[in-house]
């Protein structure tokens, strides 16, 4: 196609992006779906959220001429912008780990076509003059299997753009943006903004290797459980008390532990582990892990016994093994452990006590 003048050619681009705007939006959201039922399907994958657009008119404008339009005139290359901008959907990933950026690269391989990558990452890091890191960038379409299905063809036709971060590299993007001079600027200001780009990039790594020790202080914990072979279900005398040893605090980690042993099918979650074990410390300072161990030993019979009891009364009610445990806390230690349970709850259960000795 012959060279036209610019203001015609950047119209007639107007022209061919409203035409399809609703088309595009229509791809985009599919694009995003797809992805999303890809990303939920996948194991152990921690994403934070996927998100789409339709890359504004303007915006595409600004980046031909800032990219393409002075190497193709020079060229003397026939050229229609709509061919150049191969990001017209982008669509972004946001994961909390740094080491998934390359199992979601991976995943995705296996839906679509890979046009380019670009390693945003490396081409910070190999540079001392730019500031921050922008994650993974993919140009991806369907590939043919992908796209022979139906709810897949109309946003087949159209390539898109994957960026693929991690959580603070995605907010360390949005404050890069509101950085306004970063290059011709001087060098003090430019120092103090490495040094933030380098926080960002170290918070990044930190909660990497939290994530990692955390998972390895779980297998590491040291597993009370082990020395009794007494039936969880079943309640035991309790064995004569033991003097505390350095580090035998109970934690989230040990408490885990000992809550898998009684619960093996109850999937507990982190949160509200962290919250339940805090509340322990606060009620009962000190508490080790052989003193919890053993309170649920003694009195887990018990409990269990009441909540068949409980459920039958109230078929509505909730008894998850919280529960349990508040209820083995309160009837090992009744006067430390009476902020375990609400009035209401602490009333019925004693009711049925009086009526059910131990």
């Amino acid at each position: 196609m012959a060279q036209i003048p610019v203001e015609l050619e950047e119209n007639q681009f107007r022209v061919f992006y409203a035409q399809r705007h609703d088309q595009l939006k229509a791809a985009c959201e599919q694009v995003m779906r797809a992805l999303e039922l890809l990303l939920k399907a996948a194991p152990g994958l921690d994403i934070s959220k996927v998100e789409g657009r339709v890359k504004d008119v303007d915006e595409c404008i600004r980046k031909f001429r800032r990219k393409y339009r002075a190497a193709l005139e020079e060229r003397n290359t026939p050229y229609e912008i709509q061919h150049w901008i191969t990001d017209l959907i982008g669509v972004r990933v946001v994961c909390l780990y740094e080491d998934e950026l390359e199992k979601v690269a991976q995943l995705v391989r296996s839906h679509f076509d890979v046009i380019e990558v670009t390693d945003k990452v490396a081409a910070v890091e190999s540079t001392e003059t730019e500031f921050g890191y922008k994650g993974l960038h993919m140009d991806l379409r369907f590939n043919a299997t992908q796209a022979a299905l139906s709810e897949n063809q109309a946003a087949a036709l159209w390539p898109f753009e994957l960026q693929i971060r991690t959580i603070i590299q995605d907010s360390w993007s949005v404050l890069d943006h509101k950085i306004k001079y970063k290059k011709s600027i001087p060098s003090q200001l430019k120092r103090r903004i490495n040094v933030l780009s380098a926080l960002f990039e170290l918070a990044d790594r930190e909660f990497l290797q939290i994530r990692d020790a955390t998972a390895a202080e779980l297998l590491q914990a040291p597993d009370e459980t082990a020395t009794s072979s007494a039936d969880p279900g079943e309640p035991e005398v309790p064995r004569p008390s033991r003097q505390p040893q350095a580090g035998s605090e109970l934690n989230a980690f040990t408490f885990l532990k000992i809550a898998n042993h009684f619960f093996k099918d109850f999937d507990f979650e982190p949160g509200k582990v962290d919250s339940f074990v805090a509340d322990i410390q606060t009620w009962q300072p000190g508490m080790t892990r052989s003193q919890f161990n053993e309170l649920l030993r003694h009195t887990i019979g018990t409990v269990k016994r009441y909540k068949q009891h409980f459920e039958e009364q109230n078929p509505q009610g909730s008894f998850n093994p919280f529960t349990v445990i508040r209820h083995c806390l309160y009837l090992g230690q009744k006067t430390q452990f009476r902020p375990a349970l609400r009035n209401a709850a602490r009333e019925a259960f004693e009711a049925w006590l009086q009526e059910n000795p131990v």
